[in-house]
């Protein structure tokens, strides 16, 4: 069997710690791993890193990266890069026919689809429900997984079953959207949904032929070879494989989870799947509470103080505060696309801005001047830029850079400075094993993430004006 991970996602509803820039899989909540990572972590029980294979896209190709070699180093380099970022359908289309061509899979092969930002209450319960997937897949059936409903929830689709004859596998009778609060109660009353968790296996014989006979222009744009597909990614439909293939097939099994499953898509859920205190509070960070119960409370680096309270939702980060009741958590993805019209850039992005180097953090900022802190990682180089409408000052605080300005290279040591002049040509490298991590103070009179012109770069980006 073989496992694509889709990572490719962009995670609203856990706004403001989640954002366009990091979205939800790439979040620790409440754990030393992210979701990314955890998912990584339950797929590679029993498995080589071979069979697994992670699809995103460049924007999110170096976070992918970064996060999945602290789990498995050997993974780093099976990553498969979408050429456009799009929905589920065409993702998975683009990874099968990667890994057809460049792994020379045959169509008997059985390949699960998973999403990367769920959390599961037993491994092993999970790894059991994998393999019997993987035996009904062989035999042609598509095996998806539910969840049974313990309340009715608006945000999950459910699927609608046969249970006629009980047994541990159940053919599918429906797929349903997001209910309302009122046919969500019914479903749950009725016993006979279960929630979509968005995981599937099958054989790639019959994604196929499924795909041909439910949405056979997908189908034909996906014929010919990987390049070609390449070349014409754009062109193909934004869909979710849902709509696409699973809502319209008879040939459908669930196999029901026996666990604890939670996408954690929302403070609701994540509340859920948290431990509490006595009062029943869910506290991470700077928290002090006083006669509050029932509440998530999380915190970056302020002190956070709630007395009196109850089922709240406080969410506090750098440059964002969030508050809400709980229970309407699923608004918060209508909120951020009131923000987002509104221009706000705390959507959009942290503080803290990771690259494939390191990343950067803005300290201060103001009128023709902006502050920051920059960590590189060990071995690791920006790339050959230049700036039209600023100059620069860095200060190194720890560790050594090897700075390129012009035609000269030298060597910065801790609590040295340089200084590079606008219209310069300029490159910070760190030869060490340690983070190098320095100031950098810019002046100018404009002073955005765009005004980059890059000669060279390591990682491959574009030499144009982009973020550095």
């Amino acid at each position: 069997m073989k496992i694509i991970i889709l990572a490719g996602g962009k995670g609203t509803r856990l706004w403001p710690i989640s954002r366009e820039s990091f979205p939800k899989q790439f979040l620790k909540l409440n754990d030393e791993k992210s979701l990314l990572q955890q998912t990584v972590e339950r797929f590679l029980v029993g498995r080589s890193s071979s069979d697994v294979v992670i699809v995103t896209n460049n924007d999110y190709h170096y976070l992918v990266k970064s996060q999945v070699k602290v789990i498995c180093p050997a993974l780093a380099d099976q990553i498969i890069i979408e050429p456009q970022q799009k929905n589920t359908a065409p993702a998975i289309v683009f990874a099968l026919k990667h890994l057809q061509e460049k792994q020379g899979l045959s169509e008997k092969e059985v390949v699960l689809v998973s999403s990367s930002d769920y959390w599961v209450s037993s491994r092993e319960k999970f790894q059991e429900a994998i393999t019997k997937a993987c035996a009904v897949a062989a035999e042609g059936k598509i095996v998806t997984f539910g969840v049974k409903p313990y309340k009715p929830e608006t945000g999950y689709g459910y699927i609608q079953v046969n249970l006629s004859n009980p047994a541990e596998v159940y053919p599918v009778i429906a797929f349903v959207e997001k209910p309302s609060l009122e046919l969500a109660e019914q479903y749950v009353k009725s016993g006979e949904y279960f929630w979509n968790s968005g995981i599937f296996a099958f054989s790639i014989e019959t994604f196929w032929k499924e795909l041909q006979q439910h949405s056979p222009i997908l189908f034909q744009q996906a014929q010919g070879d990987l390049e070609n597909l390449t070349s014409q990614f754009a062109e193909l439909p934004n869909c979710s494989i849902d709509f696409e293939m699973m809502e319209k097939s008879k040939n459908i099994s669930v196999i029901p989870f026996d666990f604890h499953w939670s996408d954690v898509g929302t403070w609701d859920t994540i509340f859920e799947v948290m431990n509490k205190d006595h009062h029943q509070n869910v506290k991470i960070g700077n928290v002090h509470t006083i006669d509050t119960k029932n509440s998530l409370v999380i915190g970056d680096k302020r002190l956070i103080s709630l007395v009196g309270l109850e089922d709240m939702v406080v969410v506090e980060t750098e440059d964002a505060l969030f508050i809400g009741k709980k229970g309407e958590s699923q608004r918060v993805k209508g909120l951020v696309e009131e923000l987002r019209k509104r221009g706000n850039k705390e959507t959009q992005e942290h503080l803290t801005t990771h690259r494939p180097w390191g990343y950067y953090k803005v300290l201060e900022s103001g009128p023709r001047y902006k502050v920051k802190r920059i960590l590189v990682d060990p071995q690791q180089t920006l790339s050959l830029q230049m700036h039209y409408h600023r100059s620069e000052h860095w200060i190194v605080v720890k560790g050594a850079a090897k700075v390129t300005i012009g035609e000269d290279v030298q060597m910065v040591h801790e609590n040295q400075s340089i200084y590079v002049p606008k219209g310069q040509t300029h490159r910070i490298e760190n030869p060490g094993k340690v983070p190098l991590e320095l100031i950098e103070v810019q002046v100018g009179e404009y002073l955005g993430e765009d005004d980059i012109v890059r000669f060279d770069d390591v990682y491959g980006r574009a030499p144009a004006h982009a973020p550095m």
